[in-house]
């Protein structure tokens, strides 16, 4: 939750200061059901429980369909970036059973407990690739307390780049447009 909630602030943030995403949101996406299906699953597998059992491979498929987005849409700025922050997750889940493994000091600073219902980031015994996994902490009391990978700092500077790149002063295409016809 905290990555999509640093990426939803990282999209609105140009407004901030008088301007708006345009070339994010003016982009002629291709597939774009692809992103929302693979979100949407995400959601789905952390909260039924009763998926337990599929949860590790539905979790990974949610990074194929997410990959094969980003490929799709590969010139739009920032999109590799993405691409290679979901790759580093997406991957490093897939070598660890369907999680991406955590650090026991991240998951400790952020208060996250560790229950038996499926977690897409977890402690794992004995880790492939750890230095890919959560080995970070967006700590308690702060808001949205979770850890965080390598991936997911990759995943937020691609947004970063896609939100900002392209973007217009607020206004800038109505006054563009008045000066067309004033002319």
């Amino acid at each position: 939750m905290l990555l999509l909630a640093v990426c939803v602030l990282v999209v609105v943030s140009p407004l901030l200061i008088g301007r708006w995403p345009a070339g994010l949101l003016l982009h002629r996406w291709r597939w774009p059901a692809l992103v929302w299906v693979a979100l949407a699953l995400q959601v789905v597998i952390m909260q039924i429980d009763a998926l337990h059992r599929i949860a590790p491979v539905m979790h990974i498929l949610t990074y194929v369909a997410a990959g094969v987005f980003l490929w799709l849409n590969r010139a739009m700025p920032g999109a590799l970036i993405v691409g290679l922050g979901a790759l580093s997750n997406g991957v490093t889940i897939a070598l660890n059973g369907g999680v991406l493994p955590a650090r026991a000091g991240a998951v400790e600073a952020a208060g996250l407990g560790t229950d038996d219902a499926f977690a897409n980031s977890a402690v794992v015994a004995d880790p492939v690739l750890p230095w890919l996994g959560d080995n970070f902490a967006w700590p308690e009391p702060l808001p949205l307390a979770n850890t965080f990978s390598v991936g997911d700092v990759l995943i937020v500077v691609g947004v970063i780049v896609a939100a900002w790149t392209g973007t217009r002063r607020i206004g800038a295409a109505s006054t563009q447009a008045h000066e067309r016809k004033a002319v």
